[in-house]
């Protein structure tokens, strides 16, 4: 467990993910997507669905942060959302189960407060990431027993629509009054911003759209034409 942490330490994980509504849905193209971020300097991926997991591993040799995106009509969770998915995940193995750890409602009607401890206690030697969508999430997710937490959820629940991201402040005030690693993702889109992450505490930082994602590159530069 702790040679996992100790290789993506300070370093730089790309995040691998096509949904079904988008151009590269493939698990071969993310397989290849994660092997040209090995080769870049990448010190690990995040991957969602066995499936591309399985590919992955397969293609690169680093550390992978697995989640399995699935949605429910009964809850706005969908990153890992209940038990089902941590199976299906732990069946292909990968070093860190990623799922939110906001405290909205699950399918199941859990909470994450009254959800993880089922999960660590089926799982104990699984490393798991929450991801979190602010400050209190963060502190809560250090004390229920997580590995490390990471910004993704911030900007994309009610309570935090319309927040500028990369969030900075969340990240400097997280690093420093968690007791564990936190993981700086969502909105970096240039190098300087990657930088001042980890500036600001940053145990790692992952970036997706900004290197995987083609169509949404491309139209934020046409839109700089507009």
């Amino acid at each position: 467990m702790m040679d996992v942490m100790e290789k993506i330490k300070g370093g730089l994980i790309v995040s691998c993910q096509a949904l079904k509504t988008e151009p590269l849905y493939s698990s071969f193209i993310m397989a290849r997507m994660a092997y040209a971020a090995e080769e870049g300097g990448a010190v690990g991926i995040r991957a969602n669905t066995p499936e591309d997991i399985l590919a992955i591993k397969k293609e690169v040799d680093l550390p992978v942060i697995g989640l399995y995106k699935v949605d429910y009509d009964n809850s706005e969770i969908y990153i890992t959302p209940t038990m089902k998915e941590i199976d299906a995940l732990m069946k292909v193995e990968p070093d860190i189960i990623a799922m939110d750890a906001t405290n909205r409602i699950r399918p199941d009607g859990s909470t994450i407060e009254t959800f993880f401890p089922k999960v660590r206690e089926k799982y104990p030697d699984m490393l798991f990431m929450a991801d979190c969508s602010s400050y209190e999430d963060g502190m809560r997710a250090a004390e229920l027993g997580f590995d490390m937490a990471g910004t993704t959820l911030c900007g994309f629940t009610e309570e935090t629509k319309g927040q500028e991201t990369p969030c900075f402040p969340m990240v400097k005030k997280l690093a420093e009054d968690m007791k564990i690693p936190l993981i700086a993702e969502g909105g970096i889109w240039l190098p300087e911003q990657l930088q001042h992450v980890f500036d600001c505490g940053a145990y790692a930082a992952v970036i997706g759209t900004a290197i995987t994602r083609p169509r949404e590159i491309t139209r934020r530069f046409v839109s700089a034409i507009a």
